[in-house]
């Protein structure tokens, strides 16, 4: 970003008129979700030719994750998903939402993928009725997930069943063998500000 210092105090400081949006995901809860919306809509306001969404979780509500999803699918910017830290679980997810080609991960960093999980308790009934939930949800989203890395259905629905369902992790290597991500590195973002002086 330019900064422009000593400019003269008989003009007012410069005011920023379309500030990129940069999301930023460390959670999934319903907050996050509201809040993820919102940034999207205002993405759309900018003339930022790239919505970037940077990835530092260990996971968390995957109705959250869900309403997340819906945001980018209907998102008219490329979108741009980033990981730094660890992308685990509902982060894994979102990950692989990034347009292909715009997936980025650390050399440093660490992704999860896992079956969702269920808590539920109660009722015989209740019990069976979350458990069929559960598996529906599993299903889709490891599908979409295998959509989105240009592989078959049931891809990583089948490589986390050879490992007994237990949590898989990946390191970058891994995660780009698979096409999860694109490349082992943290893009470079540059921003370009519009600035206007009023001189009335």
């Amino acid at each position: 970003m330019n900064v422009i210092k000593n400019f003269s105090p008989l003009l007012k400081e410069p005011q920023l008129l379309q500030q990129p949006v940069v999301i930023r995901i460390n959670k999934f809860d319903e907050p996050t979700a509201k809040a993820f919306s919102v940034a999207v809509g205002r993405a759309h306001n900018t003339n930022q030719p790239i919505l970037p969404i940077i990835i530092d979780s260990y996971g968390g509500q995957v109705y959250s994750l869900m309403s997340m999803i819906s945001d980018i699918k209907h998102c008219k910017i490329p979108v741009a998903t980033i990981v730094q830290g660890k992308a685990m679980s509902c982060g894994a997810i979102l990950f692989s939402f990034g347009d292909e080609g715009m997936r980025y991960m650390d050399p440093d960093a660490t992704v999860m993928i896992h079956d969702v999980s269920s808590m539920e308790y109660g009722k015989v009934e209740e019990i069976k009725a979350s458990a069929e939930e559960t598996e529906r949800l599993n299903k889709k989203i490891y599908h979409m997930m295998a959509e989105n890395c240009g592989q078959h259905k049931d891809y990583f629905l089948d490589i986390v069943h050879q490992k007994g369902h237990a949590d898989w992790f990946l390191e970058p290597d891994e995660a780009k063998k698979h096409n999860l991500a694109n490349h082992l590195r943290i893009p470079q973002m540059k921003i370009d500000v519009d600035v206007r002086f009023d001189f009335k």
